[in-house]
This record gives C-alpha cells, structure tokens and sequence, in this order.
C-alpha cells in the first residue's frame, strides 16, 4: 500500500495521471496484477494498493509508460511524500475477486 497527500491544486492532475495508468492497464491487462486507487474524503489524500505475481520478480505497473508518467511527478504534487507500507492479507470478501 502507497499513500500520500498532494498539494489541494494538484489533486486533479494527480487523479488525471492516475486514471491514464488504468486505461493502460485496460489495454495491456498483465495477468496476476491487482491495482486499486483511491482518493479519500479529504479530496487530497491518495491511497494505492498493489498485489502482483509475476514469477520473474518484474512489476507489470511499474514498466507502464503511463505509471512512469504518474511516478515522474508525484514527489512535486505532493504535500506528504508517498509512503510505501507492506500489507499482509488476512482476509478480504469481493474486493479483490477476478
């Protein structure tokens, strides 16, 4: 899990950029990858979650040209850097099903 919070003139360039990496995953569809982005009722604080299963140990999100693009910036739009916090699963109903 990512979460941040960026600058409140940023949020919607961060959502933008952030929608541009889902209509790349629509198009490429990497198998064993789960994403899921949220915006919280603040309206500037983002939270990412990220499962991925590839074999070779590569990450399907992060090679997107459309992520690289998200990433590029991220750390200019944001009022709290991105923090990155391993999650482990303990349970979950319909939200992660195929």
């Amino acid at each position: 899990m990512v979460r941040y919070r960026v600058k409140p003139e940023q949020a919607a360039e961060n959502e933008r950029l952030a929608s541009a990496v889902y209509e790349a995953l629509r198009t490429t569809r990497p198998a064993g990858l789960r994403y899921a982005t949220f915006r919280l009722e603040d309206g500037v604080s983002f939270v990412h979650i990220v499962a991925h299963e590839e074999a070779d140990g590569s990450n399907a999100l992060t090679s997107l040209p459309a992520f690289k693009a998200f990433s590029a910036g991220v750390k200019e739009r944001c009022v709290e850097p991105p923090v990155r916090v391993e999650l482990t699963g303990i349970g979950a109903y319909g939200f992660f099903d195929k």
